[in-house]
């Protein structure tokens, strides 16, 4: 499966960027789009890269009724009708935050 993710900080971004400029009615899809985005596989690869270990998973063949077997968000509209929002964290960024904040809980 593939899903895109998108850090806290992006997302209040937005929110911020539309709080400034509203639009009445408008309806945006927002997420990490092709920015930030990955498969569960590449994004457990990238987490044992990251902590240095070996994680313990198991992976399902079946896919789970009502799933989307690929889903990357569609933020073009929301770039366009806000230019000056930009991503910043992406994927790496945001499990090494992830890791270090567990690491040092």
């Amino acid at each position: 499966q593939v899903r895109d993710n998108i850090h806290s900080f992006d997302l209040v971004e937005t929110f911020a960027a539309f709080i400034d400029e509203p639009r009445i009615a408008e309806v945006y899809n927002i997420g990490g789009g092709r920015f930030c985005n990955c498969s569960m596989l590449e994004a457990i690869s990238l987490c044992e890269e990251i902590s240095g270990r070996k994680l313990t998973w198991h992976y399902e063949e079946t896919n789970r009724i009502g799933d989307h077997i690929w889903w990357i968000s569609d933020v073009r509209k929301f770039q366009s009708h806000y230019p000056q929002w930009k991503f910043r964290f992406g994927l790496r960024e945001i499990l090494e935050q992830i890791f270090r904040a567990v690491k040092n809980d």
